[in-house]
């Protein structure tokens, strides 16, 4: 063990007490033994991050900072896993069922993890699709309370990967165009269309869920004593920049 600083302030004592050396009863005692002390051993730092920067940077970083790692980690994990599929399969298997069906499955498996569980375990948004007794079809959006706020990270991680991953499926899209890979296109156009539908839904979600926040803001003001015009005014200023930015 390396000299340092003891790990610890105190020493441990030893389990028997200790007697003077001397003679008892004609019988040499024993010479005291020293107390233990613990010291660290020079690999006591290793993986181990020197500044506030390195353990908050990188992939470990962020799933460190994260309230919900496992939902972060299976959102990017189906979508890579999909694209990676669809990139590699022609290198392990001529099979062209074997391949669509793989990527398909994952496709079906991202969109319903990314809109049930993802999108409200991370951003406290979900969406769908309803069909009343008339049979008029509309679509229903649920927020989490605005006095909730999500996890930064979390929600900033959600909307890139919500956004990113339909871009990169579209630049696969006209990569197959180039190569004639005409066999595949429909694959893509089936990625496009489950990705696309996540980010109108999840946008109007949050679209809706900034409005509900605008109104309830606005009615507060009246418990504030805002009432009369004061209010009128703070209900068309709220309004209209909702309107703006939002709507």
């Amino acid at each position: 063990m390396s000299a340092a600083t003891p790990f610890l302030d105190n020493t441990i004592e030893p389990d028997e007490p200790t007697v003077p050396q001397g003679t008892i009863n004609g019988a040499r005692t024993p010479k005291p033994r020293d107390p233990v002390v613990l010291t660290p051993t020079s690999n006591s730092n290793a993986g181990m991050a020197t500044t506030e920067g390195d353990a908050e940077s990188g992939i470990a970083g962020i799933f460190r900072q994260s309230a919900h790692p496992l939902a972060l980690f299976f959102l990017f994990f189906f979508r890579i896993a999909a694209i990676a599929v669809y990139i590699l399969c022609g290198w392990f298997t001529d099979n062209y069922v074997l391949s669509t069906v793989a990527v398909v499955v994952l496709l079906a498996m991202d969109f319903w993890n990314c809109r049930n569980v993802s999108g409200r375990t991370l951003v406290g948004l979900r969406f769908w699709n309803q069909v009343d007794d008339d049979g008029e079809s509309y679509w229903v959006f649920e927020s989490r309370d605005p006095s909730r706020p999500a996890n930064p990270i979390d929600a900033k991680m959600f909307w890139i990967a919500l956004y990113m991953f339909p871009l990169l499926w579209a630049a696969l899209l006209i990569v197959s165009i180039l190569k004639l890979g005409f066999a595949f296109i429909p694959i893509v156009i089936l990625a496009l269309v489950f990705n696309v539908t996540n980010v109108i839904g999840f946008t109007y979600a949050d679209r809706d869920a900034k409005q509900k926040w605008a109104n309830s803001v606005v009615g507060s003001s009246w418990g504030l004593g805002l009432g009369g015009i004061g209010g009128q005014i703070l209900t068309g200023a709220v309004k209209k920049g909702v309107g703006r930015f939002f709507g």
